[in-house]
């Protein structure tokens, strides 16, 4: 089934503005930069298609020996130069697309990565190059921000009070998983377009903040700037602020580890005033499709006619190759050969002591003992490292603030009703009486 996602993110949880933005001729022009990198992806994929050609007419032209030295020099030069041509072409047609372009009208346009397709583009881009997109300062890279109608607000205090004019003193934070936005936290919402932070707030009178970020970064990278951006958030935050929750789906709840371990590390105030941490499917100990990925282009590069696809799996971002592991600090990849076959054990990070850290688990199938649940897990993310736990590590979280949910898949636990009244009694008991509740239940034992 098709997701469906709200109309616009014109539902804004605080903000009531309807009114649509026209941008300035000098602002970034996503759309022209996504062509320009559409047409230079096309003509590497014309390289790399060049390449093959040329591995595989290698081993017949060496298999068939000096006789074939005239054929194999001419046929050298016509493929040189028909690769050439032919790349050529996507560059000469992106530069005359640039141009037209440049030229048109963009009054009363929105930007592609504010509606929730065209976000939700920018966001798959982000998740496999980001890394690539920041280093070159590309328009189309997604820094880390606070979103309302897939706008950026500023973190400072004229920017939320506009955005949240009703806000709390209770905040909790969202934040997506990999090549995500915060608009499929609506997902499943039904006619009533409800999510998680719609719930809480008429629930529990929180105030919901969603987070969007470039998911290619690495971890330690997303969860130091989560870090800066609460910080600044609840120094700006229109009331005082009591209490803070993260909740993170996927990728997110290791940005929101990283940044409470990083946080506690520097000492940082803001930490003082989180009391639940949640993760939702989080591949805590890693995920089998980023492992598979690794091997595979190990597998692909020890033969001539492969290298080009494994030239092209290496090119997978920082923030995927953290999820090999489940890895959340710099030392993992910092000075390390990113394509080893064995990268060495990541660090082991302290859950943020204080805070009550839950998880949530699924299976696509009832039972989680069942071989496809094994296997498959919720399709992305197998159970046992939802869970924190593994063969070789563990992540110390308590069974009683834990769940698993059967018959559901990844995506589903952006927005299950399951999930949010576990969420919800989560959140509505204070870290002290969580405990105090976990004491009397050993008693009574």
């Amino acid at each position: 089934m098709t997701p469906q996602l709200p109309a616009t993110q014109s539902q804004p949880l605080e903000s009531s503005a309807s009114s649509r933005p026209s941008w300035p001729p000098g602002d970034p022009d996503e759309l022209r930069a996504l062509a320009e990198l559409g047409f230079k992806e096309i003509s590497g994929a014309i390289g790399g298609i060049g390449a093959i050609h040329g591995a595989v007419a290698e081993r017949v032209f060496r298999a068939v020996g000096p006789g074939a030295t005239v054929a194999r020099a001419a046929h050298d030069a016509i493929s040189r130069t028909v690769y050439a041509a032919v790349s050529g072409g996507p560059t000469a047609v992106g530069q005359a697309a640039d141009v037209a372009l440049g030229k048109r009208d963009r009054t009363g346009e929105r930007r592609l990565s504010t509606t929730p397709w065209g976000g939700l583009g920018l966001a798959a881009i982000n998740g496999l190059v980001g890394d690539a997109l920041e280093r070159e300062q590309s328009v189309l890279q997604e820094p880390m921000a606070v979103r309302v109608d897939g706008l950026a607000v500023p973190c400072e205090a004229s920017g939320l009070a506009a955005a949240f004019p009703a806000a709390n003193r209770r905040i909790v934070v969202f934040v997506h998983g990999l090549m995500g936005t915060e608009f499929p936290w609506w997902w499943g919402g039904g006619p009533s377009r409800e999510c998680y932070g719609s719930r809480l707030k008429r629930d529990l009178g929180a105030t919901p903040v969603f987070v969007r970020y470039n998911t290619g970064r690495h971890i330690s990278e997303n969860g130091h700037s989560l870090g800066e951006l609460i910080a600044d958030l609840v120094d700006a935050w229109p009331v005082e602020v009591d209490q803070l929750a993260l909740v993170g789906h996927s990728m997110g709840g290791l940005v929101c580890r990283s940044a409470c371990y990083q946080a506690s590390e520097q000492g940082a105030e803001w930490i003082r005033h989180v009391g639940h941490v949640v993760s939702l499917g989080t591949p805590h100990m890693g995920a089998p499709l980023a492992q598979g990925v690794h091997y595979a282009s190990e597998a692909l590069h020890t033969v001539p006619e492969t290298r080009p696809f494994a030239r092209f799996l290496r090119r997978r971002s920082g923030g995927i190759r953290d999820l090999r592991h489940g890895s959340l600090v710099d030392e993992d990849w910092r000075d390390c050969d990113p394509d080893a076959l064995r990268a060495k054990a990541c660090k082991e990070v302290p859950l943020l002591e204080g805070a009550t850290h839950c998880f949530v688990a699924a299976t696509i199938v009832e039972n989680p003992k069942h071989p496809i649940a094994r296997l498959l897990g919720d399709c992305l993310v197998l159970e046992p490292s939802a869970s924190g736990r593994s063969r070789t590590r563990r992540i110390p979280f308590e069974a009683e603030h834990g769940m698993c949910i059967g018959r559901t898949h990844h995506i589903a636990l952006l927005n299950h009703p399951l999930v949010y009244e576990r969420l919800r009694q989560w959140l509505d008991t204070s870290p002290a009486r969580l405990a105090a509740l976990a004491r009397d239940a050993d008693c009574h034992e």
